[in-house]
């Protein structure tokens, strides 16, 4: 499955799963994504990673 292109879709893809317990690492793994790659992909976009909440938010 592929990441979609639009980065506020992709933001709410990640979010939702990561919300409903997967970890980013398990996430990427689904979608076969680069979890480096994502992150600054997400991170161009304005969001930054929060560990301590699991989540992306705005940067």
């Amino acid at each position: 499955m592929s990441l979609p292109t639009d980065d506020n879709i992709l933001l709410s893809l990640v979010n939702t799963a990561l919300r409903d317990g997967d970890a980013l690492a398990d996430f990427c793994a689904r979608y076969s994504a680069e979890e480096e790659e994502l992150v600054s992909r997400l991170a161009r976009a304005g969001y930054v990673f929060d560990e301590e909440g699991n989540s992306f938010k705005r940067g």
